[in-house]
């Protein structure tokens, strides 16, 4: 369906997607998103509160979903091998923040701006803390039916895993040719394994 075509919500998702891709969250206004969607602002507001309840839609709706599997792995504990769905997990979580990242990066520069943006993610029920908190539910789920030692803690192995994919995509932003030195699945296999020999 050419971009005209498509109904308003999704033009205005992409939109906002390819603006925050391209000139930050911080510096991407709703007039300049309605303007790249085709639309009026008035006609943006129509579907979305405020420009930080569009950029949790883009999160959700436009990048890799590590919170549904999560919940989905928490709901059904001994599904799948630890091991299969830890690499899951770090291959999912890894692409979500490579791709998030050079969105939010720039609200970083205006720290008034952040403390705006984080009390409107904690109004929404929102924040970079979510996903830790889902992958320690999920670790705790598994311990308690035995795959995960008794002694382990999973909101440290949840924030190891996590941290790891978050600077993956931060660390190697900045060298050179700006690539990881492993791929992504051989990163993911690599953090999940050494992650399970403190686990199991």
């Amino acid at each position: 369906m050419p971009p005209q075509q498509q109904p308003a919500r999704p033009r205005i998702l992409d939109a906002a997607h390819q603006l925050m891709l391209t000139v930050g969250l911080a510096r991407t206004t709703t007039k300049e998103i309605a303007r790249a969607a085709g639309c009026s602002e008035a006609a943006l507001y129509k579907y979305f509160r405020s420009k930080e309840e569009l950029f949790i839609s883009v999160l959700k709706e436009r990048l890799p979903q590590l919170t549904p599997l999560l919940e989905q792995l928490v709901a059904e504990p001994g599904r799948g091998s630890l091991e299969a769905n830890l690499t899951e997990i770090a291959r999912v979580a890894a692409l979500f923040y490579e791709q998030s990242f050079p969105i939010a990066a720039s609200l970083y520069a205006e720290m008034q701006l952040k403390r705006r943006h984080d009390a409107a993610l904690r109004e929404l029920g929102s924040g970079p803390h979510r996903p830790i908190e889902g992958l320690s539910a999920y670790l705790r789920a598994e311990q308690q039916i035995g795959r995960v030692r008794a002694d382990a803690d999973p909101f440290a192995a949840a924030s190891l895993l996590l941290g790891a994919c978050s600077q993956r995509a931060y660390a190697y932003e900045m060298t050179e040719d700006g690539r990881p030195p492993q791929l992504l699945d051989r990163f993911a296999e690599s953090i999940a394994r050494t992650l399970l020999l403190g686990l199991s």
